[in-house]
């Protein structure tokens, strides 16, 4: 896959009826993320490809106040594209400030590979793992009970506890279900090859994209497949896992309202993180209640 997105953003001119009754919060917090947002976007090696002009004004209305549940982050992309590397970024760079102001509750991470249907049974009629996956493909969003996982946000969203599966993915392919416990928190985040496919993407407030080239791609697919002892097979697995991509997971970037870099450097992510984390603090020591970062 190649790197054809262009660099926008849209900034939103036009202030509707609702913004008109919501609170001073709720402007100055605008205000301020657009100018992050857009230093950021015009940084040399900027970790974004695109920002679509809703983000800000979410972004604001969680910040403020004004909306007052909370809010979930859906992170998509191919495999090796990053994706899981900056979740877990922004998840410590937040984790970091919980632990600093106190605040409970901030962060719950859902990990899509958890939905993979128990397929046990099946692994152990072929005899092994490696022998099942020549039959079953993994590869593909049916794999996974994405509705379940669907089902699960809307309910931590709503602001009740949820009992999320736990997957085997030593080579048993089995899950199970009701293993951990999810309490409601300010945000909920999950990524994975398929958070924003078709079945489960309206469950995100915000839908982000890792977008990264073929090259960088294949060079760490390789370098994990190695460290893996994947040997001969890698070829073949790296071909499938690119082909049902093109198929179920590049168009998915079109459901994203932002797209990121999946090659900027890791400390940029936080670097960016921090900035919001600013504003959230001006808004926090001033008193606004915090519901969502």
């Amino acid at each position: 896959m190649q790197n054809t997105i262009t660099k926008t953003f849209n900034n939103e001119n036009k202030i509707s009826y609702m913004d008109k009754n919501i609170n001073n919060s709720f402007y100055f917090i605008k205000k301020r993320l657009e100018k992050v947002f857009m230093e950021e976007m015009e940084s040399e090696n900027s970790i974004f490809r695109m920002v679509s002009k809703s983000v800000i004004h979410k972004m604001a209305m969680f910040l403020s106040g004004a909306s007052k549940r909370s809010c979930s982050i859906g992170i998509a992309g191919e495999t090796a594209s990053g994706k899981s590397t900056i979740a877990y970024d922004i998840i410590d760079t937040l984790e970091t400030f919980a632990i600093e102001f106190g605040i409970q509750d901030l962060i719950t991470r859902i990990n899509t590979d958890d939905y993979y249907y128990d397929r046990s049974e099946m692994v152990k009629s072929a005899g092994s793992f490696a022998e099942f996956a020549k039959h079953y493909d993994l590869d593909i969003p049916q794999a996974l009970e994405l509705s379940l996982m669907k089902k699960h946000i809307k309910t931590l969203l709503d602001g009740g506890k949820v009992y999320l599966p736990k997957y085997d993915m030593s080579g048993t392919a089995k899950r199970e279900d009701n293993f951990t416990l999810a309490v409601p928190s300010k945000i909920i985040i999950s990524e994975g090859l398929f958070t924003l496919t078709k079945d489960v993407v309206d469950a995100f407030d915000f839908k982000i994209y890792v977008d990264v080239s073929s090259d960088v791609q294949k060079e760490r697919f390789y370098r994990r497949a190695n460290e893996r002892n994947l040997g001969s097979s890698v070829d073949e697995v790296y071909k499938n896992a690119s082909d049902k991509a093109k198929i179920h997971i590049y168009p998915t970037i079109y459901n994203a309202d932002v797209i990121l870099s999946g090659e900027a450097d890791r400390q940029a992510y936080k670097n960016f993180i921090n900035k919001i984390l600013d504003i959230v603090k001006e808004v926090h020591f001033k008193n606004v209640f915090l519901y969502c970062v």
